[in-house]
């Protein structure tokens, strides 16, 4: 088995990308590419029209990491002024620190950061090339609410100026957010790309929800269309394909009341693609990897 098996991929200048899939669908191999950390077996990988390490070379990219690369025993500032000795040119110090939101603890040893606070230290020193293409592993892992927040801003505010952001995370709420575009892997081949709507609406079907006492669950069941059917109480849950014919026949043929449709969810579709189960693709594509 292949851990990327036939990817064909482009990302645009200033476009947002998740990368999403369960764990082993290839996206830590994939960004490993891109990084110039690994190489296809067939294919090729372009960044920015070169080869991944003469881009890294030239200060066009940088990663942001989940673990790993720290001094524990230096402080914040003296971690990104190290970091920022190996650059020809960079950004200034404090500026990166201000811009990760971590100008405040500048004085504190890393060691005595959270895991949150180490992982803006990581972007703080991924900003210092003022790189085209950002590569982010998991970047809010450790975060709290508002550090998730105030770091997709600045992400946003880079790809405003023209940066291109690829970030693999098990956080879909995040990708459904702030990402312009979802790549969704499974087994080492894309299976979805395109917007959050457009990679929800591969999932098809809707829910139908309903209060509806003493609900006979196989009559439901034998609906046109219907997936599958949950009792909860009084409560009906039914996952269905046809959502109208569900609605009309609980309306008219039924005491049920507080009626409800609702779209399949990104996490819907997440599942459905990527589960065992055979599903649709929006996309298959020859051996080989560009980016």
């Amino acid at each position: 088995m292949h851990a990327v098996d036939g990817i064909d991929l482009r990302l645009e200048l200033g476009e947002i990308a998740a990368l999403l899939g369960p764990n082993g669908a290839g996206k830590t191999t994939t960004i490993d590419m891109i990084l110039g950390l690994g190489a296809p077996d067939t294919g090729t990988v372009r960044v920015l029209g070169m080869q991944p390490r003469e881009a890294i070379s030239r200060g066009l990219v940088a990663a942001v990491l989940q673990s790993g690369g720290l001094l524990k025993d230096i402080t914040v500032r003296e971690t990104v002024r190290l970091t920022a000795s190996l650059y020809v040119t960079s950004q200034p110090v404090d500026e990166v620190l201000d811009r990760a939101g971590i100008l405040a603890i500048a004085n504190r040893l890393v060691g005595s950061c959270s895991g949150g606070e180490q992982q803006r230290l990581r972007f703080a020193m991924a900003l210092l090339p003022d790189p085209a293409l950002m590569a982010l592993d998991e970047p809010t892992s450790g975060m709290d609410v508002e550090g998730r927040r105030d770091f997709w801003t600045a992400i946003r505010q880079d790809a405003e100026q023209g940066r291109t952001v690829l970030f693999a995370t098990h956080y879909l709420e995040e990708a459904d957010a702030y990402a312009d575009r979802i790549i969704l892997l499974r087994e080492g081949r894309i299976v979805a790309d395109g917007t959050a709507a457009e990679v929800r609406s591969l999932s098809a079907g809707r829910s139908v929800r309903a209060n509806l006492a003493g609900a006979d669950k196989a009559a439901l069941a034998a609906l046109p269309g219907v997936r599958s059917v949950e009792l909860r109480g009084d409560r009906v849950l039914i996952q269905t394909t046809d959502s109208d014919a569900v609605a009309r026949y609980l309306l008219t043929a039924t005491a049920a009341h507080d009626v409800e449709v609702v779209t399949q969810n990104l996490e819907d579709a997440f599942l459905a693609l990527t589960s065992d189960e055979p599903g649709p693709a929006a996309v298959r594509t020859p051996a080989g990897t560009a980016a």
